[in-house]
């Protein structure tokens, strides 16, 4: 095979190459030995008519068509890795043809890697959230954990908000019950804000036994349209009231949770949730830094970059819709969309991941990084550790040029955010009021407002 003709235009390429008579061949054969078992030639059973014969009946290019189709994936391999074509998107074979000496050209058309002026992508400024925990933040975290040891107890009072009721209800509309209206048993938390408003409302002060109609109206948006804005009455029988004990916050209750003391639990929540507040403003100033140096590049992204990123969007949420045991199109039907439209909506991640993606190869390449044995010894390790396995047994199971990729990608931010600069807040100045102003220009302290004085300081002051 040769490769001729190769022209660039952009991020698009056109090539041709060319098939000897022999190799062309090859694949003219190929298309007959698939074929001859549907083609009915007079006088030969089926499947066994020798190829000249159909080529006498039908033609001699009868094969052609099938052969260059046949040839087009090998032909395009050899044609891109002659070029050193970093192809993108989905490659298109724009004609062929046979030549005199019974070869054939075949021509193609793909879109490459884009070429990339890179801006400033050192030194970039960006803000950084802090990683300080708040005394309230760890009491919340101490909150949550004491609902986590609650227990609810029964007691013989009327129900308050933020009680459990174990109730039987059923909702009928015109004296009808509609679907959905009825259960037995179920437990609701009152003020929880689960059920239509007034219905957990209605039931602040009923005890254990108590029978009660809620007068109620449904939302005018509720999702069942035969139920929305309606008037229906609830009749609902409570069972139990229960209430939430929580345990008492001393060491006993560390002791519960594996620390000594109260004050050694705390220290422990505040340890973590300042690590884990770290590495979200770290990654958040990375990502800021990345996206001002996105803006500081220039390139011209091909549309089938685009698409193809796209594509994989979609394949990954078929993969884990599938995981969650339902299609992609039978989901999308439930949320009345369908694929088209909803790949669509996929769009403006697919164009920021497919820049991004662009930018730190350029980097990557203009910081000349590259990626060790030792670099992909550790990352085999730490993705074994991460799923239970022996580096030995992911090695097999990855693909080491796509982590070597990833790995690039990486190394490419860490330059970026190793050299950003964190954003210093400006103080807010104060606003002077022109009378202020003047007030200065002629000498004088600005007036200052009274203060006010309640009775009492009054008559202190006065004694």
């Amino acid at each position: 095979m040769i490769v001729k003709n190769t022209k660039r235009e952009k991020n698009t390429v056109t090539f041709d190459v060319e098939l000897d008579a022999a190799e062309f061949e090859k694949h003219v054969n190929e298309a007959y030995r698939k074929n001859r078992g549907r083609i009915m030639v007079p006088g030969f059973r089926k499947g066994k008519a020798p190829r000249m014969v159909i080529e006498g009946m039908y033609g001699s290019d009868v094969f052609y068509d099938e052969a260059m189709e046949n040839a087009a994936n090998e032909a395009f391999a050899f044609g891109a890795e002659q070029e050193k074509l970093n192809t993108v998107g989905r490659p298109g074979m724009t004609d062929s043809r046979v030549t005199e000496e019974k070869g054939a050209v075949l021509s193609f058309q793909t879109d490459v890697w884009p070429e990339v002026t890179l801006g400033q992508y050192k030194g970039l400024e960006a803000a950084k959230e802090s990683a300080e925990v708040t005394d309230e933040e760890i009491a919340q975290e101490v909150e949550r954990m004491r609902k986590q040891n609650g227990r609810l107890v029964t007691v013989e009072r009327p129900a308050q908000n933020g009680d459990t009721v174990n109730i039987d209800y059923k909702g009928t509309k015109d004296g009808v019950a509609f679907d959905g209206g009825t259960a037995e048993n179920y437990n609701l938390v009152l003020g929880s804000g689960s059920f239509i408003p007034g219905f957990e409302e209605k039931l602040v002060g009923i005890s254990a036994q108590e029978e009660r109609d809620l007068d109620l109206t449904f939302p005018e948006e509720y999702h069942a349209a035969d139920l929305a804005g309606k008037a229906v009455v609830f009749h609902v029988k409570c069972n139990e009231v229960k209430f939430e004990e929580l345990p008492e916050l001393d060491d006993e209750f560390a002791k519960d949770n594996d620390f000594d003391t109260l004050d050694a639990l705390k220290a422990d929540i505040r340890s973590r949730r300042e690590e884990q507040k770290k590495a979200a403003a770290d990654n958040a100033f990375a990502d800021a830094l990345v996206e001002a140096a996105i803006d500081n590049m220039t390139v011209e992204i091909p549309a089938s970059m685009i698409e193809e990123r796209m594509d994989g969007i979609m394949k990954e949420y078929a993969q884990y819709m599938s995981q969650q045991g339902i299609g992609l199109e039978q989901y999308l039907k439930m949320i009345g969309s369908d694929v088209a439209s909803f790949r669509e909506t996929t769009r403006a991640t697919a164009e920021k991941q497919t820049r991004t993606e662009v930018l730190l190869s350029a980097v990557a390449d203009a910081e000349n990084i590259q990626i060790s044995e030792d670099d992909l010894k550790a990352e085999y390790a730490k993705m074994g550790e991460a799923y239970g396995m022996k580096a030995e047994e992911v090695e097999k199971y990855v693909d080491v040029e796509g982590l070597k990729a990833d790995l690039r990608r990486r190394k490419a931010v860490d330059v970026i955010a190793e050299s950003g600069v964190v954003a210093v807040t400006k103080a807010k100045k104060t606003v002077r009021k022109p009378a202020d102003k003047k007030a200065e220009a002629d000498g004088e302290a600005p007036a200052k407002k009274p203060r006010k004085t309640t009775k009492k300081a009054e008559e202190e002051k006065a004694e």
